[in-house]
């Protein structure tokens, strides 16, 4: 034991300051980034869940998995910020996410170093920093999909009863967190590739028997905790909600390449803005040294997860954002690890300055990210929605801490909160921070809002202190003429010059919060 520590010290001691660097790069200012509208809604749904037993399959109503809502009911209780609750969450799955990316690198190479690089790849990444930083599934669905996929390898490899549950458990995992989860059930029979084939033909048969078996095993396990989520009222709602988000595969006889090619072109925008570009020529060189005889079956293996899922998405989906591309990011980094391995020696050395390279890239658009992050480097997509639009929640912390002020200055008198829209950003984002404080009523009163909702007018009249919260883009009443007094204002920052949003609602969004004075 003495001699196998002294022979993995050094290697166990470098993955440890990885992962103090992962660790360190997700949570330091963890909430800088305001509460983005998928974050509103999963941690409202936690919080009503924690508090209404009876709902706990509450996100079956909007089609959606509930495991990572589930989970966050446990981080809610811990943490007193619910927004960083959520996100810690992530961040835990992020960093579960870099072991499974550590252990599977080292099965496939049986190399340290090449473990080591492909998780600083994944550790330093903003594509994975930035999401992983966030209160949405996309960081949990990752983790079970490379821990499914070392797990089927390794079930592959030891044809195990044992091993072929705890995939079953990891796919389970998956399938409850997300629909993109069938993508790995689909891929599972690919890790056969690095299975030890027989060279006798009888024994062939009983290779693959046993290898089909101990995956129908899996596959059982994993459609039993599927089926979970036939307790709930709402089951049916998430095949149904599905079809909102992909085209039916009859598409591909009509119109084979739309949305495909334009799916394509964004993303390969988030591989080079994100990933950055210089883990993308890793990826690349990764693939082409990768199919000489000796590594191509690892490096099909890997193709095979890392390119199918991304075709696929690119073919049926309406949309394609960055973070649904995020479960793929494991098996890019895991090939691209392997290039200082498979090249050589002149080769290698670019490897290495092409590694160099990325450290220095990716450190500096954390930075930004970290720091400021309307100056990051992010797809006009992403910093339209996290950033500049209504789904970037700015300034609803500190409303919530006005309101929870006000509360404190006059316990007794009701304080009302009308928000724009029904759910999402707002009210949930609101209600979030509101959890659990007496006689404040918070309420959606739609888009579009002209003139005082005929709620907050009675609630006025009933003598309570009422608000109405709103962006300027939802707003087209005149604030005076409507008797509304504004008591604080929080502008987003500016939109890009020359996008539709700019063109079309000027050059920034306003959050006002105003309080009916008659």
């Amino acid at each position: 034991m003495k001699k196998l520590f002294n022979d993995w010290k050094r290697i166990l001691f470098l993955g440890l300051v990885i992962l103090a660097i992962a660790l360190f790069l997700r949570l330091i200012k963890l909430t800088y980034l305001p509460v983005f509208v998928d974050e509103a809604i999963y941690i409202r749904w936690s919080q009503i869940m924690i508090n209404e037993s009876t709902l706990r399959f509450l996100p079956l109503s909007d089609g959606k998995q509930p495991l990572f809502m589930w989970t966050d009911m446990a981080f809610l209780k811990l943490f007193a910020d619910p927004l960083f609750a959520g996100r810690f969450l992530s961040t835990v799955t992020g960093l579960g996410t870099l072991v499974g990316i550590c252990v599977s690198s080292y099965y496939l190479f049986k190399s340290p170093k090449v473990s080591l690089l492909a998780g600083l790849l994944y550790a330093l990444s903003p594509f994975a920093v930035f999401f992983d930083r966030l209160a949405l599934v996309d960081s949990m669905l990752s983790m079970f999909g490379v821990w499914t996929f070392f797990f089927g390898m390794v079930m592959a490899k030891t044809k195990r009863l044992d091993v072929a549950m705890v995939v079953g458990f990891s796919l389970g995992g998956a399938v409850l967190t997300k629909s993109p989860g069938i993508f790995f059930a689909l891929l599972l029979p690919t890790t056969w590739l690095i299975s030890d084939m027989p060279k006798v033909r009888n024994k062939k048969v009983i290779h693959f028997t046993k290898l089909f078996l101990l995956l129908l095993i899996s596959y059982a396990i994993a459609f039993g905790m599927y089926n979970v989520l036939r307790l709930g009222p709402n089951f049916h709602l998430l095949g149904q909600r599905n079809y909102d988000y992909v085209y039916p595969y009859t598409r591909i006889f009509t119109s084979p390449l739309d949305p495909l090619k334009g799916h394509l072109g964004g993303i390969r925008t988030y591989a080079l803005e994100l990933l950055p570009v210089s883990a993308f020529v890793l990826f690349v060189l990764g693939i082409v040294l990768g199919l000489r005889r000796i590594y191509m079956r690892r490096t099909l293996l890997l193709l095979a997860w890392a390119v199918l899922p991304i075709l696929v998405m690119a073919e049926f989906s309406k949309v394609v954002t960055a973070r649904y591309v995020l479960f793929v990011l494991p098996y890019v980094f895991i090939l691209a690890s392997g290039v200082p391995l498979t090249a050589k020696k002149n080769l290698k050395n670019i490897a290495i300055a092409v590694i160099g390279v990325f450290v220095i890239q990716s450190l500096y658009i954390n930075y930004q990210l970290l720091t400021k992050v309307e100056a990051a480097t992010l797809p006009q997509g992403e910093r339209s929605g996290y950033v500049e639009e209504w789904t970037a929640g700015w300034g609803i912390k500190e409303v919530a801490e006005f309101i929870k002020q006000e509360n404190q200055k006059d316990p007794k008198t009701k304080i009302v909160v009308g928000t724009e829209g029904y759910f999402g950003t707002l009210p949930n984002g609101l209600e979030m921070y509101l959890e659990g404080v007496d006689n404040v009523v918070i309420i959606g009163v739609g888009l579009g809002i002209s003139d005082i909702p005929k709620s907050l007018r009675e609630s006025k009249d009933a003598g309570n202190k009422t608000y109405l919260l709103v962006n300027t883009s939802r707003f087209t009443g005149n604030a005076d003429k409507l008797g509304l007094k504004e008591v604080a204002s929080y502008p987003h920052p500016a939109r890009t010059p020359g996008t539709l949003e700019y063109r079309s609602k000027g050059p920034q969004e306003i959050m006002h919060l105003f309080e009916l004075t008659w």
